[in-house]
């Protein structure tokens, strides 16, 4: 195997060749990051066999805390995968929360899960926009600290309460909250497991460091997940790369040209120093100092810039210089992801 035959692989069980519906999208790929909805509907519109309409882009989908300690969409039959856990599952015990960081106000147990509760049943009641809701716990007293602890960005109660399997976000741009169905939610073993075997079988052939990148995990975790499952491997390049199922031998052509979206899977499913679709020298086109992942442009399966829209104007930001043909090839992809473009630039 070379590393362009497993380019033309990777496209092809990313669903970037061979389209599939949501949920198949959704379950192979282990969900898709969604701090921002906008791209996570733009990740499964480019593999998805289906019209993605406002009225069934989020059926059967939710929105909460999962791989690499991030926000993604997946199946809500997959609950139980990853919010996994049995030893937090509905727990109301507010003496073993774990602060997301030593900048947290501190707050008595007996505090967290008063709120806990109010903000639970103002859910139930229908009160499940995060702004209005903070508004409602302002009115009802809640405290700068108290505040700050609830509501905070990347950790604190409604995370918890996430996590703990009663809420999940609603799947829209706008941030709001939802009850969460009941489920039996796996060991951690098991899912981690599972998931392990959905990598292996839609983002592999790949490395161990890639499987580290992915997962947040160590080498050494993963490792010793690979190596209780079925798997095969082959050297490319002097780098050992792992998969599981029999490789795809006709794949199809690679598309002239992709829009990825921002935090696609493409770009997160590997060590971003050692990606087959990224050229070292556009790494920071793509992944910034910030830490956003930008939305890409792949030509000929090889990054070569990043995209923009606003409203229905779409800018190209090249990162090297593109031919007339190469543009046509953009401009022509553009019109079929973008039905309602007007315009697109391209700036060098």
């Amino acid at each position: 195997m070379t590393q362009a035959e497993r380019k033309q692989i990777l496209l092809h069980r990313h669903h970037l060749i061979a389209p599939a519906d949501r949920l198949t999208v959704v379950r192979d790929l282990c969900g898709l990051q969604a701090q921002f909805t906008v791209n996570a509907r733009q990740a499964l519109a480019i593999r998805c066999g289906e019209p993605l309409a406002d009225e069934n882009f989020c059926r059967g989908l939710v929105k909460n805390w999962t791989i690499r300690g991030t926000v993604h969409i997946f199946a809500e039959t997959d609950l139980p995968l990853f919010c996994h856990g049995t030893y937090r599952y509905r727990n109301q015990d507010w003496s073993d929360y774990r602060p997301f960081s030593q900048n947290e106000p501190i707050l008595a147990p007996d505090q967290r899960r008063c709120w806990a509760e109010f903000v639970l049943e103002q859910v139930a009641a229908g009160n499940g926009e995060r702004d209005a809701l903070k508004e409602i716990c302002r009115t009802r007293g809640m405290t700068d600290d108290e505040m700050n602890w609830m509501f905070h960005p990347w950790g604190g109660g409604m995370r918890e309460l996430c996590e703990r399997g009663f809420l999940n976000y609603a799947v829209q741009e706008k941030k709001a909250f939802m009850l969460c169905p009941p489920y039996t939610p796996m060991d951690t073993p098991d899912a981690e497991r599972e998931m392990m075997r959905r990598y292996l079988a839609h983002y592999a052939p790949a490395t161990l460091r890639d499987m580290a990148y992915f997962f947040g995990w160590t080498q050494a975790k993963c490792r010793t997940i690979l190596w209780e499952l079925p798997h095969e491997s082959a050297v490319i390049d002097g780098r050992t790369y792992f998969w599981s199922d029999s490789l795809p031998t006709d794949c199809g052509d690679i598309p002239r040209c992709i829009f990825l979206a921002g935090f696609d899977p493409l770009m997160l499913g590997y060590r971003k120093e050692d990606s087959v679709f990224l050229p070292p020298e556009h790494l920071r086109g793509i992944f910034n100092l910030a830490g956003i992942v930008m939305p890409a442009v792949l030509l000929c399966g090889r990054v070569v810039g990043r995209w923009r829209r606003k409203g229905s104007r779409i800018t190209v930001e090249s990162f090297e210089t593109l031919d007339a043909d190469a543009k046509r090839a953009v401009r022509e992809m553009a019109e079929v992801c973008f039905p309602d473009l007007r315009r697109l630039d391209f700036a060098e």
